[in-house]
Formats: C-alpha cells, sequence, structure tokens
C-alpha cells in the first residue's frame, strides 16, 4: 500500500519543499539555453542556479573544474559561471582549458570569485572569461553583468 503525503500539511511542508529542492532537475530542452554552474559550494550554486533561472537559463552544475569541463565537452553551454578556488581544478586552468576546446559556439564565461584584487580580475579576464563579479554577490551585480556582456 502506497501512502501520500499530503503536501499542504503544515508538518510534511518542509520535508516536501527540501526533498524538492534536492531532486535533480530535469534535463534541459534543446532550444532552451544552457548555464553552467562550476562552484565547490553548493550554497554559491543554489543562489546562482535561481539567478539564472529567472533569467531563462536552464542550469547544470559541476563541483569542479574537471566535472566541468567534462560536462562541456558532452554538451557546450550557452554560459559558464565559475569560481577560481576549487578543488581539482581550478577556475583559471578551467577556462584556459575550455577556451581550448573547439567550439561553434563560444560560451560567455563569468569568473565568480572572492580574488578580488586587480591583478586577479586581469588574470581572469587574459585567460578568457569575458566578466568578472566578486562574491559575495546579489541578483541585481549578476543580472548586471550578464547583461553587460548580452547574457542576459
Amino acid at each position: 500500500m502506497i501512502k501520500r503525503l499530503n503536501t499542504g500539511d503544515a508538518a510534511t511542508a518542509p520535508h516536501v519543499a527540501s526533498a524538492e529542492a534536492d531532486r535533480p532537475a530535469s534535463p534541459p530542452q534543446p532550444s532552451q539555453r544552457i548555464c553552467l554552474i562550476v562552484d565547490d559550494s553548493r550554497m554559491i550554486r543554489k543562489v546562482a542556479r535561481r539567478i539564472v533561472e529567472s533569467v531563462g537559463y536552464a542550469v547544470v552544475e559541476a563541483e569542479n573544474g574537471e566535472e566541468g569541463l567534462a560536462r562541456c565537452r558532452a554538451a557546450m553551454p550557452h554560459l559558464v559561471i565559475t569560481d577560481w578556488n576549487m578543488p581539482v581544478m581550478s577556475g583559471i586552468d578551467f577556462v584556459t582549458a575550455l577556451r581550448a576546446i573547439p567550439t561553434e559556439r563560444r560560451p560567455r564565461v563569468v569568473f565568480c570569485t572572492t580574488n578580488s584584487g586587480a591583478r586577479d580580475i586581469h588574470k581572469g579576464i587574459e585567460a578568457g572569461a569575458d566578466e568578472y563579479v566578486i562574491k559575495p554577490f546579489d541578483d541585481a551585480s549578476l543580472v548586471s553583468r550578464l547583461q553587460a556582456i548580452g547574457a542576459a
């Protein structure tokens, strides 16, 4: 016998919401713009996901640069938001390797990192990023940077 949860019940609502938040997203449709978010912080991926979904992207996530490259080789996204400081492969190494992948459509790349020095920003742009956002960020700052590169 299968017992159905009453999702309107105040006692079960937080558990249902939590389960829905942890459920993998459905695969993107072929006509959708895809954003790959590469960050070892689950919380940053969640915040960035909410923002880019609000401007019309389907989101794919990766926890590090190596995983991000594998996802790009499988299906090149339209937009990539990446951290700089990650285990396995740094954001700089990831962006450099990403830019070396032959592709018909070059994705827009935004660094989203705590590295805020002028030298870091220059190095990120030199590696192939189109834009640079300093953490912590909010909806308005990320969306304005996406608009600046024609990605929102």
